[in-house]
């Protein structure tokens, strides 16, 4: 069955007659009574009885008549949501954020995508950047964070903070009063450090690895809050990016600029190379550029 023949052949029986459905359609007689034809031919059963210069549907296009008229409309629901989804008035974003990103970055840019594409559905998962990462290679999460480099073969990148670790020392500690430290020089405090999935927790390793030791791990934690109420309690220290040592409290721990090496934390909003992006998912990361361009957030470490 052709939409536009059943099209035809509900006009004709709401306005009984062939006549006026041409009017309503703005089609010849002819080109009506053909499109009736052919419905009838599809079905196999004759669809209208004619009474005079009225018609009336028979039995069978009764049926055809209200099946036809659901049709119609589902059709024209899909045109009009699809004409939504591009407007941004209905629609779905899913994020992904490691909790150290989110509380840090992402509150105002989630406020400014709320109130401008109000009926948009957000959804938030919070995960550490290596999960992002798989998520949305495996299109389980539209866009989200990750901490730089990545692969970008795979994933197309806009940076958004330039940042890097400092040291966080129990005030006891003997390098605590210092301006700077070497990371070898920390290589017998302990260390509590991102659990597996945060991709600080590969390159804190790696650079230790760099300096000849590998570093005793005191515990894991996904919460930067946690890390630094465990070495408020001298369970180790830690190394966390300076946008947020500024959350600290004033006097629970010292910080310190941490060089030879420095370790960047150096944050991306990431979306899949070479795949479908709803426009949606566009205006997230266009919001999030707009809000968090390259100098408006993090700092200068040094």
């Amino acid at each position: 069955m052709e939409l536009r023949n059943m099209e035809v052949f509900v006009e004709v029986v709401r306005q009984r007659g062939f006549t006026r459905a041409g009017a309503v359609l703005h089609l010849s007689q002819s080109a009506v009574s053909k499109a009736v034809r052919a419905l009838e031919d599809s079905v196999g059963v004759p669809l209208l009885l004619r009474e005079g210069r009225g018609v009336e549907p028979t039995a069978a296009g009764r049926v055809v008549f209200e099946r036809s008229e659901a049709v119609l409309r589902s059709v024209r629901e899909i045109d009009d949501e699809v004409a939504d989804l591009s407007a941004l008035r209905r629609g779905r974003v899913r994020v992904g954020l490691p909790p150290m990103v989110g509380a840090a970055f992402f509150p105002a840019v989630l406020g400014a995508f709320r109130e401008r594409h109000a009926g948009v559905s957000l959804e938030l998962r919070e995960q550490g950047a290596r999960e992002i990462e798989a998520a949305i290679a495996g299109r389980d999460l539209d866009v989200g964070v990750t901490v730089l480099p990545t692969n970008e073969e795979v994933f197309e990148a806009f940076p958004f903070v330039r940042d890097e670790l400092a040291a966080v020392l129990h005030r006891t500690h003997p390098l605590a009063g210092r301006k700077r430290v070497r990371l070898a020089e920390l290589a017998e405090t302990p260390l509590v450090l991102y659990s597996r999935d945060f991709a600080l927790h590969a390159h804190i390793l790696d650079a230790c690895r760099s300096r000849g030791f590998s570093p005793k791990i005191a515990s894991e934690s996904s919460q930067w809050d946690f890390i630094a109420a465990m070495v408020a309690a001298n369970v180790g220290m830690a190394l966390l990016p300076r946008t947020i040592c500024r959350r600290l409290e004033p006097g629970s721990v010292r910080v310190v600029t941490l060089v030879d090496p420095t370790i960047g934390w150096n944050l991306a909003l990431i979306r899949r190379r070479g795949g479908y992006a709803s426009e949606a998912a566009r205006a997230f990361v266009e919001c999030t550029r707009g809000l968090l361009a390259p100098g408006r957030a993090g700092s200068d470490p040094g």
